[in-house]
């Protein structure tokens, strides 16, 4: 009886766990992988965008659903605000490139890239595959520093929030505050 308990336990725990984003201070993990911006498609490399300035990168679970679409229409809305920061926007999920081709045209309305990772290897690296669904990536918002370092994250699933959050991050940043977005 005491084991089913056990188990049931560590169910009931294990989302919780696999549901945790890097934390502030943490190096970003480095890739490259296919993008789409505007229906094209190039290779995207972190690495190249930081030297560039801050990065906001999101994972989002699938182009075309509801909260992506949503999400989608509130980074392309607010692109003009991450550039005066002098920070760019990638979007990160398992779908394939030609569905982000797609994608990023329609619902990304051609303003920012979205990146395939159909092996999931940059959402595993960033600790960023929902535990129920593991070949979707969880609603996590980064904002990466040009040295590389997250300096804020964001995971809710609604994806009301992202934006400003990371946009107020980035602010408080670019004014050498600390970053004291409330989530």
């Amino acid at each position: 009886m005491q084991k089913r308990y056990a188990l049931l336990a560590a169910a009931i725990m294990l989302p919780a766990l696999a549901l945790a984003e890097l934390p502030n201070g943490a190096t970003a993990p480095d890739f490259t992988t296919q993008a789409s911006m505007g229906g094209k498609v190039y290779t995207y490399k972190l690495a190249d965008a930081l030297k560039k300035g801050p990065v906001v990168l999101y994972f989002y679970p699938a182009a075309f659903t509801k909260g992506c679409t949503i999400e989608a229409h509130d980074f392309a809305d607010a692109v003009d605000k991450y550039q005066a920061l002098g920070a760019t926007v990638i979007g990160v999920s398992a779908d394939n490139i030609d569905t982000l081709n797609k994608f990023s045209v329609s619902e990304c309305r051609s303003k920012f890239p979205v990146a395939s990772d159909a092996d999931q290897k940059i959402m595993k690296s960033y600790d960023s595959v929902l535990a129920f669904k593991t070949s979707y990536a969880d609603r996590i918002s980064y904002v990466i520093a040009p040295d590389g370092k997250i300096i804020y994250s964001y995971q809710a699933m609604n994806p009301d929030k992202h934006v400003a959050n990371t946009l107020k991050a980035l602010e408080d940043w670019k004014a050498g505050k600390p970053v004291s977005v409330q989530n």
